[in-house]
């Protein structure tokens, strides 16, 4: 079978932005605003529409391109139909059905990868598919939500932190800070696994894992160097540097707070992660995906900062809002959040249209 066009990937990026749009306005319905619904059960589906639909569809989208193999797409076509199942409320099971085959789709790409390349950046990211899969397992055969999202989470957590591990080998890192590395992700997992048993210590441990991988980043990781550059590589640093930040905030309060299952502390504790790392990695990395998933150049511009500060002071007022129970600056924040999320792909969509244009241009 020949390798897909460049147009082939526009319907499965579309399957990720639908994901995304109908994820964040369950999310607002879910917090208290009172405006319609496509149906009933939408504001529960907002965890995994973001999560699965949005995030791990781009993620299967972007190893899928790396690793240009035809049957990479059909993992990548499962998970954004997964989504759209849950956003149109289909039958109870085929939303969460094609997720988990998504999911699987993630891990054998994940295990050709490791065939070819073996390190440590890869068995980490190979290690956040798998969490994926088994978040997704539990939530098919009828777990909550609050019980896997930590799952979810390290597959978020582990697939960026490997990431950043592979792009930090410039910096030539010692053996201590490899082993620094690994054993903050054992740590992480191995939350995980206590969280079975005993949730207590397992939400704990998996909290000092999060702020020890945060406190590995801000160490390490070339945006250190990079923040002092200028033009989009600043723009970069300064996206991870705040993501780090927000790590470290969640691995904080997991630590101190233990096991959250509802509540201001439960969406100040996740929202630091999905929203306050996880987004503003997206916010940094857009100008490297999509260009290598869609083939056209994200011309840089400093409007992009906008978005960011936005996205960064909203999930401060949220989180002030959580701390001191002020439901009115959880609603703002949690709108001016999706707002921001809006405005960023809004401004990246012009940009990369304005950039293509001028290439025709000069044709």
């Amino acid at each position: 079978m020949r390798f897909p066009k460049m147009g082939w990937r526009l319907p499965l990026l579309g399957l990720a932005g639908l994901a995304l749009l109908t994820g964040l306005w369950a999310g607002l319905l879910r917090m208290g605003w009172v405006w319609p619904s496509i149906q009933p059960a939408l504001p529960m589906s907002h965890g995994p529409l973001m999560v699965s639909g949005f995030l791990g569809t781009l993620i299967l989208l972007e190893r899928a391109v790396a690793i240009r193999k035809v049957w990479a797409y059909f993992g990548v076509a499962l998970s954004g139909l997964g989504g759209i199942g849950l956003a149109l409320g289909g039958p109870d099971l085929w939303g969460p059905i094609l997720m988990v085959l998504g999911s699987a789709g993630l891990v054998l790409i994940f295990l050709f990868i490791l065939r070819q390349h073996l390190a440590l950046y890869t068995i980490v990211m190979a290690s956040g598919a798998a969490c994926w899969l088994v978040g997704n397992a539990m939530w098919l055969f009828g777990a909550p939500v609050y019980q896997v999202v930590l799952w979810w989470a390290a597959f978020l957590v582990l697939t960026i932190a490997g990431e950043r591990l592979e792009l930090s080998r410039v910096t030539r890192l010692t053996a201590n800070a490899y082993r620094l590395f690994l054993l903050a992700c054992l740590i992480l997992i191995g939350g995980l696994v206590f969280m079975q048993f005993m949730p207590d210590p397992g939400w704990r441990l998996f909290g000092l894992g999060l702020l020890a991988l945060a406190a590995w980043l801000f160490r390490f990781d070339v945006a250190g160097k990079t923040i002092r550059s200028t033009g989009l590589p600043r723009y970069i640093a300064w996206c991870l540097r705040a993501g780090y930040a927000w790590l470290g905030a969640a691995g904080l309060a997991g630590t101190i707070y233990g096991p959250q299952y509802a509540g201001f502390y439960y969406d100040l504790f996740l929202h630091a992660i999905f929203v306050g790392f996880v987004i503003s990695m997206v916010f940094g990395h857009a100008a490297i995906i999509l260009p290598a998933v869609l083939g056209i150049n994200l011309a840089y511009t400093p409007i992009f900062y906008l978005p960011l500060a936005l996205l960064h002071s909203s999930l401060l007022l949220r989180s002030i809002g959580n701390l001191a129970g002020v439901h009115a600056f959880r609603l703002w924040g949690g709108l001016a959040g999706a707002l921001a999320i809006l405005l960023f792909f809004g401004l990246a969509l012009g940009a990369g249209t304005a950039a293509k244009r001028r290439e025709a241009q000069k044709r």
